[in-house]
């Protein structure tokens, strides 16, 4: 065979590096070049599952937590407390009901803008691989067979060719009493095995370039696949790590009234409140005169 060319040269494409078997670490078979890229794209798809189930617990964390400040929000420990100190706890049990809210929304737009989409496009991406894989795999199936019938013909012409050999090295020799009738039977029956190697050959190489040119079209399909998924995933985690800084920022915002009112807490002003308030007379006693 001629020095073959790599057909993507600086690209490690998957169209040039998986024509061959490769022995099964699994057991003590092979496998197909083909069927180790429709693993790691099964593989891909397990891992974009498993990812999906992650954001799922994500979400559902995300939602108990929310429920939990929204509960307890609604406590009514310390309400009794008075004074500048009594409205920054208040603000601080009404911050939690606003955190609560910024969590749901989180938990909502992670469920739409990043789980479901994941899912989605799982959904097609299995679709695609069950495609490749039945259609590469018949026309595997039907170059094995033809190879198979072209090494069978190969034999078959061999055989022919050595019978007819023999009978005319015993015609020559006076050692047979073949005549030449029987010479013209083995030399048309060997014509026959060469025309039918031929044939099969040529079938051969038929189911040969269909071969090569889907498994070329096809890997290079896998690889694009393979590209949009990763490129996908990424694109949403981005997504995620947004919507995370933006809770961040909103949670801050909840925060920043609790901080503003803490400066405000006095507590001289606070006593001058409650006494005038609450006074019961500033006569105190004093020493009797006799």
């Amino acid at each position: 065979m001629p020095e073959q060319q790599l057909l993507k040269p600086t690209e490690w494409s998957y169209c040039d590096y998986f024509w061959a078997d490769k022995k099964d670490p699994q057991g003590n078979g092979t496998v197909a070049g083909f069927k180790l890229l429709l693993q790691k794209q099964l593989k891909g798809k397990q891992m974009q599952k498993e990812m999906s189930e992650f954001l799922q617990e994500r979400i559902k964390i995300k939602e108990e937590y929310a429920t939990n400040l929204a509960k307890l929000s609604q406590n009514s420990l310390a309400a009794q407390e008075e004074g500048s100190l009594g409205e920054a706890w208040a603000q601080v049990k009404k911050s939690l009901a606003d955190e609560a809210e910024v969590h749901l929304k989180f938990s909502d737009k992670l469920h739409s803008e990043v789980e479901k989409p994941l899912m989605n496009f799982l959904e097609n991406f299995k679709k695609d691989i069950k495609k490749c894989d039945h259609h590469i795999a018949d026309l595997h199936k039907q170059l094995a067979s033809r190879c198979t019938l072209v090494e069978k013909a190969r034999k078959a012409l061999i055989e022919r060719q050595r019978d007819l050999e023999m009978k005319t090295q015993q015609l020559e020799i006076k050692l047979s009493n073949k005549t030449e009738e029987d010479i013209k039977k083995a030399r048309r029956k060997s014509t026959q095995a060469g025309d039918d190697l031929m044939c099969y050959v040529d079938l051969y190489n038929q189911a040969q370039s269909k071969w090569f040119e889907e498994m070329v079209t096809t890997t290079l399909e896998l690889e694009q696949l393979e590209v949009e998924r990763v490129e996908m995933i990424r694109q949403h985690l981005c997504q995620y790590t947004q919507l995370w800084h933006e809770t961040d920022m909103f949670n801050q915002s909840t925060v920043e009234p609790v901080d503003q009112l803490l400066r405000k807490v006095d507590p001289a002003k606070d006593r001058e409140l409650w006494v005038r308030e609450h006074k019961t007379g500033n006569i105190h006693p004093v020493d009797m005169e006799i």
